[in-house]
């Protein structure tokens, strides 16, 4: 048999394809394969774990910080508005406007350009109400950072936006705004460029009640920005729209207001206040100062306007006074209501002669009769009758020497002389019978004529209501629950201030047919350096309505009048009656029997 024969490997194919025979993989090479790869996922699971396990609360924090939105509160103040939620006082959005020259692109220009200063003041002047070169000017060589307006309203703001220009830069801000202009500017006050409070209520209650209570805001936003709902601190987007309400009426102290701008000027008097008061509950329904300032642009007034002098200056009250010294004769058992004293035109008190304002005489006269004819002799006569320790005391009672309880900014105490002068020396309780020789505040005067015609109590003055026209007032009122004075009393010397106006006594307030109105004239002679003869006077008329159940007071008082005729019922008389009968109609007030 024929030996057998190899038969030769054909490689023709596997050349072809390009292919070569495999080899064997060494059995070490796997198993360092498989140690790396244990080892990385070993790694792996330990990292997750140190992540997962250990890190835990570290990076928890760190998510929600990132996650957690932070907004802080404007530094926002609540708005202020009369009884009937007029605006008084708000704030609004303005802004300011920056220019940086170098970076002055118009829409579309290529970037490596830069516009000239006019170029980019001709689109401006227009919308900003400035001339072209004033603009190039406040420019001038600066390459940025200067300031060309400020106070620009939202929608001029709009506008300078749309114009897309860049380098320009809008700064929104806060602006305290007073619509009613000077209006409330004695009461209220005004802020400062720097938003700091600088009279007024502003300053008084800028952290009572004006200072917005909107707290830090922090919450956690998903990846579009919409607020989480689990963590969500309660009240998160609490808006305080709380706003002061204040108890005085815009229309009635615009009245007042012109009434007495137009005294003030007939009779070139230095200055003058009106003021109308609930008697019920010494709400002020109107307080108007003359001169005064328009808050929205304070810097250009003197400062010596920003203070309210109906509560900070002090008078001598003069005749208007009489009716709260027949009070309190009355009160005391002194006199009797059907009394008389003679008035012989003169009276000696400590080697000093008191006379009466027209240096006439009147002689025996029914008590009506002397506040008719406002005789300072009669008066002398009566007060004599009372103790003047006793008289001392009831004045300290009335709070003359006291500070005001009230929510007026800057109120300050009377003057009235110390007990045992005004004890040792009888001249001290004759002037005082017809209202010199102390001092006080036509607020506090307006105080103790509501005590006459509210049956003898002794209310707080405030113009503050509370928060969102609540009724709960800042300071209520009346807040003594013991009269002062005998509802009898009282009405006795209403009665007699209504013959004052019914006699026509007052000619400068006539009776006003179907009411019932109570009055009384005050003319006082001003010392200065410590004399009087120097011709100044001040001159005063005080009113309660309806007489017979009286719920208003209201007094106007002008300093330093000029003219030979300037009295109370000439200067102060005309004015109060304007502002009463704008009252009657505001609020509605019927006429009586």
């Amino acid at each position: 048999m024929p030996p057998s024969r190899k038969r030769p490997i054909r490689r023709t194919r596997h050349k072809r394809l390009g292919l070569t025979a495999s080899e064997s993989v060494p059995s070490y090479r796997l198993k360092l394969v498989f140690l790396i790869l244990t080892v990385g996922l070993l790694g792996l699971i330990s990292r997750m774990a140190w992540l997962q396990v250990i890190q835990t609360t570290k990076l928890q924090a760190r998510a929600r910080a990132f996650q957690t939105q932070r907004v802080e509160p404007l530094a926002a103040r609540r708005s202020i508005v009369d009884r009937h939620g007029r605006l008084v006082a708000l704030d609004e959005e303005r802004f300011r406007l920056w220019a940086h020259p170098n970076n002055f692109h118009f829409p579309g220009d290529h970037p490596d350009s830069l516009r000239k200063p006019i170029e980019v003041a001709r689109k401006l002047s227009g919308l900003l109400s400035k001339p072209v070169h004033e603009l190039v000017g406040l420019i001038g060589d600066h390459e940025s950072g200067v300031r060309l307006a400020r106070g620009l309203e939202p929608e001029i703001a709009t506008e300078i936006r749309k114009l897309g220009i860049s380098g320009i830069e809008l700064e929104p801000y806060l602006q305290r705004v007073y619509p009613q202009n000077e209006l409330f500017a004695n009461v209220v006050g005004f802020l400062n460029d720097d938003r700091v409070p600088q009279a007024g209520l502003e300053q008084s209650l800028d952290n009572v009640l004006l200072k917005s209570k909107e707290p830090v805001r922090r919450f956690r936003l998903a990846r579009d920005g919409t607020p989480l709902p689990d963590d969500l601190a309660p009240g998160v987007f609490y808006r305080d729209n709380d706003q002061l309400q204040l108890t005085l009426d815009s229309r009635l102290q615009e009245l007042s207001s012109k009434a007495l701008k137009d005294a003030v000027s007939k009779w070139s008097a230095t200055k003058g206040v009106a003021i109308v008061m609930d008697v019920t509950n010494g709400e002020l329904l109107a307080l108007a100062s003359v001169p005064t300032y328009d808050p929205n642009r304070f810097w250009k007034y003197s400062s010596a306007l920003f203070k309210e002098w109906s509560v900070q200056d002090l008078y001598e009250p003069g005749s208007t006074f009489k009716p709260i010294n027949l009070a309190l004769a009355l009160q005391e058992g002194v006199i009797q209501v059907n009394g008389t004293v003679n008035d012989p035109g003169v009276i000696n008190v400590g080697g000093w002669s008191l006379r009466n304002y027209d240096f006439g005489s009147n002689g025996v006269m029914t008590f009506a009769e002397v506040l008719q004819a406002s005789s300072n002799v009669a008066m002398v006569k009566i007060m004599q009758n009372l103790n003047p320790s006793r008289y001392w005391d009831l004045l300290h009672l009335l709070g003359l020497d006291s500070e005001p309880q009230t929510d007026l900014p800057g109120a300050v105490a009377g003057s009235l002389k110390p007990k045992k002068e005004f004890v040792n020396q009888p001249i001290e309780p004759a002037v005082a019978s017809y209202g010199h020789g102390f001092s006080l505040t036509p607020l506090k005067l307006a105080q103790l004529h509501a005590l006459i015609a509210n049956g003898g109590y002794l209310v707080r003055p405030h113009i503050t209501r509370g928060l969102q026209g609540s009724e709960s007032p800042f300071l209520k009122a009346p807040q003594n629950n013991s009269p002062l004075l005998s509802s009898e009393v009282t009405k006795v010397v209403r009665r007699w201030m209504e013959s004052v106006v019914d006699t026509n006594s007052v000619f400068g307030f006539k009776k006003i047919d179907g009411y019932r109105i109570g009055g009384k004239t005050g003319t006082a002679d001003k010392l200065v350096n410590g004399a009087f003869g120097n011709g100044l006077k001040v001159c005063s008329f005080v009113a309660n309505l309806p007489a017979d159940d009286p719920r208003y007071v209201v007094l106007v008082v002008v300093d330093e009048p000029k003219g030979a005729g300037a009295f109370g019922s000439t200067v102060a008389a005309p004015a109060a009656k304007e502002i009463v009968e704008g009252l009657l109609v505001l609020e509605k007030i019927p006429p009586g029997n």
